[in-house]
């Protein structure tokens, strides 16, 4: 504790008073315990169950100005989102989330609040997830960096990678499309409203427990829409060297977001096709494969040719077709 002028010992209220130790104590008081985590933060190191002797692993950094901001979404919302496009990822390989580390970088002068609150967010969607923090690490900087690194466990079925498609397979797609992109149209002109937009923005929620029962349907690709479903059906046509055609009218565009479309001049088609954080899930399947009602059929898998890799009612895509880090909307 700090000495006020009085005498009289007070709460820190930055991260430089709070210091590494106290911010560290702070962050592990609100961390869950799973079994899979058998020795969680203050050791050297994390201990993870991994019974099927293969551990699946993803990571991903949010910088502040880049991936989110203060203004748009509390601390809580940003360690939400953080945790789930990171489990996104695990789920997506067939995976059930175990555990995840995070890399934290503060500036001193920022709110102890801040940094707590995120952690709160974290915990919440490992909670979701079935997941936990095992650990981590924090460091002063000057701008807020948020560094994930999630783990899974396989529970014995093969992981299903980019790389399985075959000409014949339907194309099937579970979990928001476009909820997310309307959502950062809303807010990037001043709004707040409609909330379940803006809400889908700040805090995604993917379909966790869809990939692993993928594997079980026989899924032969798959990949969570975490850059736009065009450019991630591309890395699935790059990876499994084919063409995958996805068809328009079989895509349910809701009412609200059709009045965000409108309000803002652009067709909210586009947001369903390329817009990125929605982290659902989209996977190519055997075509005799009975799918269940959470599964939307929107497409096939064809042979490669000429044209590009990813059409959309047999023509190519011409207009924006997702993120791209270094280069923002492509």
């Amino acid at each position: 504790m700090l000495s006020s002028t009085g005498g009289h010992p007070r709460t820190p209220e930055t991260v430089g008073e709070l210091g590494e130790f106290g911010l560290i104590r702070e962050l592990t008081s609100r961390i869950d315990a799973t079994p899979a985590v058998r020795l969680g933060p203050g050791d050297d190191a994390a201990v993870i169950a991994a019974p099927d002797r293969r551990v699946v692993a993803s990571t991903d950094i949010l910088l502040e100005g880049r991936h989110f901001r203060r203004d748009w979404s509390t601390a809580y919302d940003v360690g939400r989102k953080a945790a789930a496009q990171n489990l996104a990822d695990i789920a997506a390989m067939g995976a059930v989330p175990t555990a995840l580390l995070l890399g934290l970088v503060v500036p001193a002068d920022l709110p102890v609040t801040w940094p707590a609150e995120l952690m709160d967010g974290i915990s919440d969607e490992c909670r979701v997830a079935g997941s936990a923090v095992a650990g981590g690490d924090v460091v002063r900087g000057e701008t807020i960096t948020v560094s994930i690194t999630a783990l899974g466990d396989l529970q014995g079925r093969e992981p299903v990678t980019r790389g399985g498609a075959r000409p014949g397979d339907v194309v099937a797609v579970t979990g928001w499309l476009g909820w997310s992109a309307a959502g950062h149209a809303v807010l990037a002109r001043g709004f707040r409203s409609p909330r379940a937009f803006v809400e889908a923005h700040r805090r995604p929620e993917p379909p966790y427990d869809a990939g692993p029962a993928a594997v079980d349907l026989g899924a032969t690709a798959m990949t969570d829409v975490s850059d736009g479903l065009i450019a991630d059906l591309g890395h699935i046509a790059d990876a499994s060297r084919v063409r995958i055609d996805v068809r328009s009218a079989d895509f349910d565009v809701p009412a609200q977001m059709q009045d965000i479309g409108q309000a803002v001049g652009v067709d909210p088609l586009q947001w369903v096709l390329t817009g990125g954080e929605d982290h659902a899930i989209v996977a190519t399947f055997p075509p005799d494969r009975k799918l269940p009602a959470r599964w939307r059929r929107v497409g096939e898998v064809l042979h490669p040719s000429a044209q590009s890799r990813v059409t959309v009612d047999g023509a190519p895509w011409d207009r924006a077709g997702g993120w791209d880090h270094f280069g923002g909307d492509s």
